[in-house]
């Protein structure tokens, strides 16, 4: 399973002029790349990506042009996801401390998001280092933990996006993420991939 390295593509709609297709269709690698992460399997993917679009045009007609797209089909993915047989089976544990975390919006507002590098030091040289090693770690990770590393980190969305399309608050986002890169940080240093000291 690969990180899809497609990136942006998508054309302007005409003001005023915007179809479903326009939207959902330069889309589609990345709605393919996260069912395939959090499924882990070719065909529940595909499977699970048809039927987001399938609910999403059957509701575009209350999406409010000029919003984020983005987030609201993989609000639509994300949710289908969970409604499915594999996604209640694997979203069943959550970590306490995302419940704990609710108050996490306060510090929202004493670290905003254009504060925060979300490219850290680390996940660069795990890029950088082995990406099969990485694709491994990842593949431990806890789903909730993953669904947040793909949006950030693979999808590029900002913590207020990920926070509509989990349905969770910013600070929530902010410390699955902070446990999500701890956890792919020991995961590579078990494998000799990435030391404390940042050297092989």
């Amino acid at each position: 399973m690969m990180l899809l390295p497609w990136r942006g593509g998508a054309r302007e709609a005409e003001p005023g002029v915007v179809s479903f297709g326009d939207l959902a269709l330069p889309l589609l690698p990345s709605l393919y790349n996260v069912a395939r992460w959090l499924t882990r399997e070719d065909g529940e993917a595909e499977d699970l990506v048809q039927e987001t679009l399938l609910k999403a045009l059957r509701g575009f007609s209350g999406f409010e042009t000029g919003t984020n797209f983005k987030a609201w089909i993989f609000r639509i993915l994300r949710n289908t996801y969970l409604t499915s047989r594999t996604g209640l089976a694997a979203m069943r544990t959550v970590a306490l401390d995302d419940e704990l975390n609710e108050n996490g919006d306060a510090g929202m507002r004493l670290h905003p998001e254009s504060t925060i590098d979300r490219r850290t030091p680390e996940m660069d040289l795990i890029r950088l280092r082995d990406a099969a090693s990485l694709q491994a770690a990842m593949e431990k990770l806890p789903p909730h933990l993953l669904e947040v590393m793909l949006l950030s980190h693979v999808e590029e969305m900002k913590y207020r996006e990920i926070a509509s399309v989990l349905g969770v608050p910013m600070g929530t986002v902010m410390s699955r993420l902070a446990r999500a890169r701890s956890f792919l940080r020991g995961e590579l240093e078990m494998q000799g991939v990435f030391s404390r000291e940042g050297h092989k």
